[in-house]
């Protein structure tokens, strides 16, 4: 018998990735959450580079750690029923690339709230806009990257799109404008249990108070705490 345990934080984005892939596999795992700024001996012990998600996989007596969301995607893949990349090896490397542009969306997103000055902010929105434009011409009919078929693409993208739900209420940035298949996709990943189940309902108010945190441009276009989104 193996028991998985995903270690986790409220508002990684990889974390929310290994959680989705977990749900959609259909694969019982407990949860525990710690806070990155100020970690636990524990969890600096199991972790050789200070992040989540890790994944501890106890079978036979002893406990064997995972670390990097990819990793433990493909650990997943490679373990548990339900796959979610595609059987042939061409698209396979395909999704696989994908997710890797994904990653890179989310550092830009770092880059557009940690942004110091509207000039700074603007241009990491124009940058954003860009990336999502070349999905734009990826993208097949839907409703998911690949059209009928769920796959770690999707489980990869649902947490980039959440960001956009608190950015959404900040101010219009327009990253996602006359990008109609982009705009759809979100919308499915939106809806899918596994997506929305992937964060604590209070997910939304902690974005928005790492955001006003930053202390950066976007922070100071955040409106007053007495309207906070819910």
């Amino acid at each position: 018998m193996m028991a998985l345990t995903l270690v986790s934080h409220h508002l990684c984005p990889y974390v929310q990735r290994a959680a989705i892939a977990l749900s959609e596999k259909d694969v019982p795992f407990a949860r525990i959450t710690v806070n990155l700024s100020d970690k636990p001996d524990w969890f600096r012990a199991l972790s050789p580079l200070g992040k989540a998600p890790l994944l501890k996989v106890a079978m036979g007596g002893r406990d064997v750690v995972i670390f990097e969301s990819a990793v433990i995607l493909e650990y997943l893949e490679e373990t548990q029923a339900r796959p979610l990349h595609p059987e042939d090896p061409l698209q396979r490397a395909r999704h696989r690339s994908w997710i890797e542009f994904g990653s890179q969306i989310l550092n830009g997103i770092a880059r557009f709230y940690n942004a110091r000055t509207d000039e700074v902010l603007d241009n990491e929105a124009t940058a954003l806009a860009d990336m999502f434009g070349r999905l734009e011409v990826e993208l097949d009919e839907g409703p998911w990257f690949a059209g009928r078929d769920f796959s770690l693409v999707d489980s990869a993208y649902g947490p980039v799109f959440r960001y956009f739900d608190v950015f959404d209420q900040i101010a219009e940035f327009c990253v996602l404008k006359d990008k109609p298949k982009v705009v759809a996709w979100r919308a499915a990943l939106a809806e899918r249990a596994s997506i929305r189940h992937a964060v604590a309902p209070d997910y939304p108010e902690r974005l928005l108070t790492f955001l006003r945190d930053r202390r950066s441009a976007l922070s100071r276009r955040i409106p007053p705490l007495s309207h906070q989104v819910g």
